[in-house]
């Protein structure tokens, strides 16, 4: 069994992301998970970026307009992939 080197609680919430990259106009997925460094996206396997692709991520559903927040592809999964938030 590998060791868990999460250092944030998940807390599992199902939100409407829509998903950018390469300046396309983008793709709306459901979360699995959330913690404070990361998401994890549900999608179908011909959805999900490289690990190490670099993605825009945008809350969908707010009464105003969430921040675009930038993302890293850091696991592949069947179900779908995780994102971590890059530093500012």
């Amino acid at each position: 069994m590998s060791e868990d080197k999460r250092r944030h609680q998940r807390t599992k919430v199902t939100l409407q992301i829509k998903l950018m990259s390469n300046g396309d106009e983008g793709i709306t997925l459901k979360t699995r998970d959330i913690s404070d460094s990361g998401i994890f996206l549900l999608a179908e396997e011909d959805s999900i970026p490289p690990l190490g692709t670099i993605v825009k991520v945008q809350v969908q559903g707010l009464p105003i307009p969430a921040p675009v927040c930038t993302m890293e592809v850091v696991r592949l999964e069947p179900e779908g992939f995780g994102l971590r938030m890059l530093e500012k």
